[in-house]
């Protein structure tokens, strides 16, 4: 559903809150809770994905879908008389690096239902306050354009010094009383406050285990990323906005994604100041910064006759920064594939050539197609060819070689490989998001 689409379907009384809200951005807005109506749930219907992952329930959104208009106006019953309550979510684990484990949290789809409905009119109440250096779940707003911004920073010469942050367990570490305490000062609707609690407060069933954590927000779910951008906008972004800045003598600048986020910085005295009050400022807040992920590094702009070696560079949002010398041998950031991200995108794309190496080969290279294109999409970035040239070599050899294992009394070889893939091409390296770039 696009947002223009959206815009037309929302009632009259949901437009008026939303002009309200951006009128007086500072006031805590009343009587919110009544625009969750059944249109504002079957917008929260049509925005859940086909194939979202089922709840402890097991209905899927189709299953859901069938009676639809019966199924929300039972919801909006219960919601209304306050007889709604939060059914307990699945936990499952997805892998990471390092033969470690993410922890997500799965709620049934009439959950997610009423949990995307809250979205939308907290939205309404929180966009005229967020700050632009916030850039993650908000609408119009995406992951490249963040990294422009620090990008375009680099180059201007306004970055010379890096503060690198990472949030160990963000999610699962939110002070829900600070969470509620903060979602006060802007709302003032103790219904809406009320199930937005419910959502807060819901039991966790692993495998055949069930508890009920006392702390977090359960990463994985539809309301999650808005309430971690309320607790960072407090926490963070208007800490860093209204009482960092003014104290320091350079330019500083603060570019978040969710909870992934660096503070860029003019001056050296400037970025180790806020590097020591960081740590005690997250802390004070139930958070705390990683010790050995979270890093103040020296990257301003090497000297022309710098030959590039031991240049630092820092990760964010998937890719690392650096600094790479352009067609006129001048020192310009840049951006690549991050070692682990680019790691983890080939191993799923050999997997999936091996566990389904018996399709057939014009399925096959369907799938692989879409699998590329996917990454491309995020990864391709300019600057970021080599990266990409070398995701898409490796995956022709991984290909070939369990399409050469398939049990065909014919031999895969790589001049029969060479043939094949001029009929079946796979995608080329080409610049799909323009990065910025000096005048």
């Amino acid at each position: 559903m696009t947002a223009a689409k959206t815009a037309e379907e929302l009632s009259p009384k949901f437009l008026k809150v939303m002009q309200r809200a951006k009128r007086d951005p500072q006031g805590p807005l009343r009587s919110l809770a009544h625009l969750i109506d059944e249109g504002a749930l079957r917008r929260a219907y049509g925005l859940l994905r086909k194939d979202a992952a089922v709840g402890v329930d097991g209905i899927t959104k189709e299953q859901y879908g069938l009676l639809l208009e019966d199924n929300l106006r039972d919801l909006h019953g219960r919601l209304r008389t306050m007889r709604w309550r939060h059914q307990p979510i699945r936990r499952v684990h997805i892998p990471k690096a390092h033969g470690k484990t993410r922890p997500i949290g799965i709620s049934t789809t009439e959950d997610k239902v009423v949990q995307g409905a809250l979205c939308e009119v907290l939205e309404a109440a929180y966009e005229p306050v967020f700050r632009d250096c916030s850039y993650g779940f908000r609408r119009g707003r995406r992951a490249h354009d963040a990294l422009k911004v620090l990008n375009g920073a680099l180059f201007r010469g306004e970055v010379s010094w890096v503060i690198e942050a990472d949030i160990e367990s963000f999610f699962d570490s939110v002070d829900r009383k600070a969470l509620m305490e903060m979602l006060r000062e802007r709302i003032d609707d103790r219904s809406l406050l009320r199930l937005i609690g419910k959502c807060l407060h819901v039991g966790i069933l692993e495998g055949s285990e069930y508890s009920e954590p006392d702390e977090g927000t359960v990463q994985g779910s539809v309301l999650s990323p808005m309430l971690g951008n309320v607790y960072l906008h407090h926490v963070l972004d208007q800490w860093f906005e209204r009482d960092v800045q003014p104290r320091l003598r350079g330019k500083a600048l603060l570019v978040r994604y969710a909870d992934d986020f660096v503070i860029g910085f003019q001056l050296r005295e400037d970025a180790e100041r806020v590097m020591a009050v960081l740590p005690r400022r997250f802390e004070r807040h139930g958070l705390r910064l990683h010790p050995e992920k979270t890093r103040l590094l020296p990257f301003a702009r090497p000297p022309d006759d710098h030959d590039g070696k031991g240049l630092a560079t820092f990760n964010f949002l998937g890719f690392t920064l650096y600094w790479r010398r352009t067609r006129a041998k001048k020192w310009a950031p840049a951006l690549k594939t991050r070692r682990t991200s680019f790691h983890k995108a080939l191993g799923v794309l050999t997997d999936w050539c091996r566990s389904h190496r018996h399709e057939p080969v014009k399925e096959q290279h369907v799938a692989l197609c879409r699998r590329i294109n996917g990454h491309g999409n995020y990864f391709a970035v300019s600057g970021n060819s080599r990266s990409m040239q070398r995701l898409l070599w490796w995956t022709r050899r991984a290909w070939r070689k369990w399409l050469n294992r398939r049990g065909s009394p014919k031999r895969m070889s790589w001049e029969r490989f060479k043939d094949l893939l001029k009929d079946f091409p796979l995608p080329n390296a080409r610049v799909r998001v323009k990065m910025w770039e000096p005048a």
